[in-house]
């Protein structure tokens, strides 16, 4: 099942992430990984779905909830939602590895991508939206618990600048801009599915070197209308999500993850499961209240140290 020494990582913290963790690791595994696959989960992930997590990856790891609490510079991203994502600094207790990866529940693995366990902590790729800091939704590290201790430290003391992971270990990492090239990850291991301003060109002229694409913004692929019969995915029409990234990420979900889901499951889940010949529609993304009811309980849960 892979080298022991060394996995990717990604973390979920509800039901619906839990679609795209599957994803992921089966993109992974498609794209002929030789590293174990971990996730780590909170107590909010239904039991059902738990088990599905235990049959796709190596390993499977119960965490605490960590909150930003900073929910004033998370209103400047419009998404207070990410408050949680400090649970991701758990990834540093994971000493039984010796080198991970860390990819967001939200990525899409599209090329073989192993040769990034040759980088050092702290390796990643540009943020699209300001280069000279990098996007923390696929980095390079190495597990050691005074890190983690050092990061919670630095957490209580100096914040983060956009109240959520990415600023944090941005200013804890604060040299990677300037100190050594060697740990900026080629854009093209953590590519924004939604292109902009110039973004479209280099898009077509670069797509076929691309190895992760990253579903960024409040809607995921998950949210998106899919005809069953046809097997075509609608983007919103809101959204700027690519639309063959939003199909590659479809195709792999209806192959592989949406066969093995519980069709008696409520909400979302138990909407996609249903997905068949005989119900081949899912035309409505996962409702505005089911989103802000599960934020609720995670920010509820964070203040009962949960």
């Amino acid at each position: 099942m892979g080298e022991k020494g060394e996995a990717f990582v990604t973390l979920t913290t509800n039901d619906a992430y839990v679609l795209g963790s599957l994803v992921l690791a089966e993109s992974l595994r498609r794209v002929g990984t030789k590293r174990r696959l971990v996730v780590m989960i909170t107590n909010e992930i239904s039991e059902t779905l738990k088990h599905n997590l235990h049959t796709v990856f190596d390993d499977v790891h119960v965490v605490d909830l960590l909150s930003s609490e900073d929910f004033k510079n998370l209103q400047l991203l419009g998404r207070p939602d990410l408050h949680v994502t400090f649970t991701k600094l758990h990834c540093w207790n994971l000493t039984q590895y010796s080198k991970c990866v860390f990819l967001d529940a939200d990525t899409l693995v599209i090329q073989n991508v192993d040769d990034m366990f040759e980088r050092e902590e702290f390796s990643a790729a540009p943020d699209s939206g300001w280069p000279d800091c990098f996007n923390s939704g696929v980095f390079v590290f190495k597990p050691n618990v005074d890190t983690y201790k050092s990061l919670l430290q630095f957490a209580a003391t100096q914040g983060t600048f956009d109240g959520g992971d990415q600023g944090l270990l941005n200013r804890y990492f604060n040299t990677w801009p300037t100190n050594d090239i060697k740990t900026h990850l080629p854009f093209t291991y953590n590519v924004v599915s939604r292109p902009f301003y110039s973004y479209p060109s280099g898009l077509k002229a670069f797509k076929q070197n691309i190895k992760i694409v990253h579903f960024i913004g409040a809607d995921k692929p998950w949210q998106h209308p899919y005809n069953y019969s046809s097997g075509v995915v609608t983007p919103l029409p809101d959204s700027r999500h690519d639309a063959e990234f939003l199909q590659y990420w479809w195709n792999i979900f209806i192959d592989s993850v949406q066969p093995t889901l519980n069709p008696s499951a409520e909400g979302l889940i138990g909407r996609l499961a249903a997905l068949s010949v005989d119900n081949p529609v899912d035309s409505s993304i996962m409702p505005l209240e089911e989103i802000q009811n599960l934020d609720v309980k995670l920010k509820k849960n964070c203040e009962e140290g949960r």
